[in-house]
């Protein structure tokens, strides 16, 4: 929650209070309260979706196991930021996966999957939200699956071009303007709108970290230094490896995030800035 404000609760939450459903809460899943309390409600199944990982006592306690949901076409993506990496990887399709829980991170046999393209500017929010209505659709049909003894998991196959979705951090939020237009638009939309990819402006002998969130590739070639800034017809231009790379929205430390266009009207760059 931002500053001043009540901690925000999950919609599963919201809706379980809603209902007078039981909810359990544990700071520490292997809790003996917490597992003695579960076992209580002799459920057939379970269902994780966007949660740690389980404790081993908890996702075989069920008759039927437990099922995940992630934000993937698995085996590719395991990890806690899919979503992101398809996209700065310049991925074209991506999709969901269910799978049952083993004791290793998403790497238990599959039970469906749902493939949906890409769009070509399209960030991680965006894909995330499309990516989640096609997640419950997925959830229901593996359940109905499930119930009518209907399920085949299929194990995961072992690829030689496995690609991961670690966590994300500082550094690999940085964008580095030596590499092609492409993968530096494909970065900035896929850490947007957050964590946000982030870069250093110097100009003047002063500097400042800015987030950019929005860009998109230009089709000029240059022969500038990668990470020379160009304004060209109130348009903000960084050179990444091949081409420019047109800057749409931005923001400065302790600011809102603004259009290139609004930065401009306030803020003149030299010949001699840069990022980095």
């Amino acid at each position: 929650a931002g500053r001043g404000q009540s901690v925000s609760q999950s919609a599963v939450k919201e809706y379980a209070v809603k209902k007078n459903l039981r909810l359990l809460q544990p700071t520490n899943l292997k809790d003996e309260g917490f597992i003695s309390e579960l076992k209580s409600l002799n459920a057939n199944l379970q269902v994780v979706v966007a949660f740690r990982m389980l404790p081993e006592v908890v996702w075989k306690m069920p008759e039927f196991g437990t099922f995940n949901l992630h934000a993937s076409l698995l085996p590719q993506y395991r990890g806690a930021a899919p979503i992101n990496w398809a996209i700065m990887n310049g991925e074209k399709t991506t999709g969901v996966t269910t799978f049952f829980i083993d004791d290793k991170i998403d790497t238990g046999a599959t039970i469906l999957s749902r493939e949906i393209p890409i769009d070509a500017d399209e960030n991680a929010g965006s894909l995330h939200d499309r990516l989640m209505e096609l997640g419950s659709e997925a959830v229901v049909d593996t359940l109905k699956l499930i119930s009518d003894g209907k399920a085949e998991p299929v194990a995961q196959p072992s690829i030689a071009d496995l690609k991961t979705a670690h966590k994300l951090n500082r550094d690999n939020c940085h964008i580095d303007f030596s590499k092609t237009a492409a993968e530096v638009h494909n970065q900035i939309r896929g850490l947007s709108p957050y964590p946000g990819a982030w870069c250093t402006f110097h100009d003047g002998g002063q500097e400042w970290q800015v987030k950019i969130f929005e860009s998109a590739p230009d089709n000029e070639s240059h022969s500038s230094t990668s990470g020379r800034i160009r304004v060209v017809n109130r348009q903000l231009k960084i050179a990444a490896e091949d081409k420019y790379v047109n800057v749409k929205v931005l923001q400065f430390p302790g600011k809102k995030k603004m259009t290139a266009a609004e930065l401009l009207n306030g803020l003149t760059f030299s010949s001699e800035a840069r990022v980095s």
